[in-house]
């Protein structure tokens, strides 16, 4: 056996304990030194556990609303697989060109982009989105910016999953300097989130920062929750599952039914009012921190545990594994799951001019700058990060004092001219711009909003689905009492229809029992 195949097979072993090690020396006060091959090797592990769990995950997706994936049921994986859902399912993957959209943005226009270049570059794209980054899209489309596009009085969807499963960059980008990766999230996480949706990126952009500085998977997870305050639902959601990890050590779903108990209603997104759907950053960023405490540091265990947890089971297991790929190494994830990956590292994701390689080379060129502009050092062989106590962020609240009073069916109907009467302080009409012919040309409706007799707001409706607004109309901040709304279409056209399919009523105060 030559010396250079020696080389080979030690090589993996060696990055692991450098991984393990090396990143855990302080190189002085306040400062880690780490290799540049380990920096390397933690950022790709990064990219890589994030590629592989959205791919595991991906059947499983909204499948499994109030419930989780039982033991019996064998979950799929195989080499081919990767390769194979990249080529046939691309749209799967915004976990991955949300990310990249902004990594393109801040090597192309620099760290100092205004927050419109990253707005417009993402609104723009080809790529489909869904609530709250769609609505932002059409926000940012219809002259609403940053950061107003991400907020509560302009997105239902402020709470929502969006930003936390794109914020991944954030902190691969600056390891162990999690207060850095906050400002930049601050900037970028409120073109479509605020509150608790906004938390989310924050705390898995702290995550991935203080995985470049520790192995402790708990320690990763206790230590990022500082950077959120303490008196937000997300901190309360996710230091539940820290307590009931340790109450139900070695019971996952022990942990899941407490959390289905407490934290599982979706009290304002009207796709999940009344209805086991949930796509709330607390809940799935619950998931995501239960698979990998349960997970203990076992690649395996911790995809199939944040996957069979339910609800966004393609997000969760990719953060989840990228979270615990930058803490372990790419050397350390086991064989099985990289099988596939050297098939797909240089191909593009969809809509994107970036692939895994590209990102992993842009992710460490951004590290070593970022490393630098925070007080450390970059040497010939390694790195010496001034490494940051991470600090909270302010405290928002999107929707307080808000609860889903009635959830009736308009089965179908035509918009136009539509009126309804409720009792309540809000309300979302539920509904679609559709073309009659599939293969015709799109549409752009113009409707009116009229509450109690009174034009509130005029909006845009697209049929093209990349554009569309992801509900007719709503608003939250009504007198409490009587209300009657009505839509009327302005240009309604005999090829397009702009229908209704159910409504959400508002109130200040949960209702329970029996209503008539």
């Amino acid at each position: 056996m030559t010396n250079s195949v020696i080389k080979k097979l030690l090589l993996p072993c060696c990055l692991l304990l450098a991984a393990a090690g090396n990143a855990q020396k302080p190189a002085g006060n306040g400062t880690v030194r780490i290799s540049k091959e380990v920096l390397k090797d933690k950022i790709r592990g990064g990219w890589a556990g994030q590629t592989i769990g959205v791919t595991f995950g991906g059947p499983y997706e909204f499948r499994y609303n109030g419930t989780f994936i039982q033991d019996y049921q064998p979950l799929v994986w195989h080499d081919d697989y990767l390769k194979k859902t990249m080529t046939d399912q691309p749209g799967l993957y915004d976990d991955i060109y949300m990310d990249l959209t902004f990594v393109d943005i801040l090597e192309r226009v620099g760290f100092d982009a205004p927050v419109d270049s990253f707005a417009n570059s993402f609104a723009r794209a080809g790529f489909d989105l869904w609530f709250a980054n769609q609505a932002a899209r059409y926000n940012i489309l219809n002259g609403v910016k940053a950061p107003a596009s991400g907020q509560p009085a302009h997105n239902l969807h402020a709470d929502a999953i969006d930003y936390q499963i794109e914020a991944d960059y954030s902190g691969l980008m600056n390891p162990g300097m999690p207060n850095s990766a906050s400002e930049i999230n601050d900037k970028i996480g409120h073109i479509m989130n605020y509150g608790d949706g906004w938390y989310g990126g924050v705390y898995v952009g702290a995550m991935y920062s203080i995985a470049f500085t520790s192995g402790d998977v708990n320690f990763v997870v206790t230590e990022a929750l500082k950077t959120i305050p303490q008196k937000s639902e997300f901190y309360q959601c996710i230091s539940d599952v820290i307590k009931w990890h340790k109450k139900y050590p070695t019971d996952w779903k022990a942990t899941w039914f407490e959390l289905q108990k407490k934290w599982a209603d979706d009290k304002v997104c009207p796709q999940g009012v009344f209805v086991p759907f949930n796509i709330d950053a607390k809940i799935n960023a619950a998931y995501v921190v239960l698979g990998l405490l349960y997970g203990n540091g076992d690649f395996t265990k911790t995809l199939e545990i944040a996957t069979r947890a339910g609800q966004d089971a393609d997000c969760n297991p990719s953060t989840a594994g990228g979270v615990l790929g930058t803490i372990k190494g790419y050397a350390a994830i086991p064989a099985k799951w990289k099988a596939g990956l050297t098939a797909i590292e240089d191909m593009n994701f969809s809509y994107t001019t970036l692939s895994l390689n590209g990102v992993n080379a842009l992710s460490y060129k951004h590290a070593l700058t970022m490393i630098e502009k925070n007080g450390g050092s970059v040497e010939a062989d390694a790195v010496v990060i001034k490494t940051q106590k991470p600090a909270t962020v302010r405290f928002e609240e999107s929707f307080p004092g808000i609860y889903p009073t009635a959830k009736p069916s308009l089965r179908n109907k035509d918009a136009n001219g539509l009126t309804l009467d409720i009792d309540g302080t809000g309300f979302c009409v539920l509904g679609r711009a559709v073309k009659k012919k599939r293969d015709g040309d799109d549409y752009v409706f113009e409707a009116d909003i009229f509450v109690d007799g009174v034009k509130t707001e005029t909006a845009k409706f697209p049929t093209a689905f990349r554009t569309r607004r992801h509900e007719l109309f709503w608003n939250l901040k009504l007198p409490k009492g009587k209300h009657t709304i009505r839509i009327v279409v302005n240009n309604p056209s005999p090829d397009f229809d702009l229908k209704a399919d159910e409504y959400v009523v508002y109130g200040d105060k949960p209702v329970s029992g029996i209503t008539e």
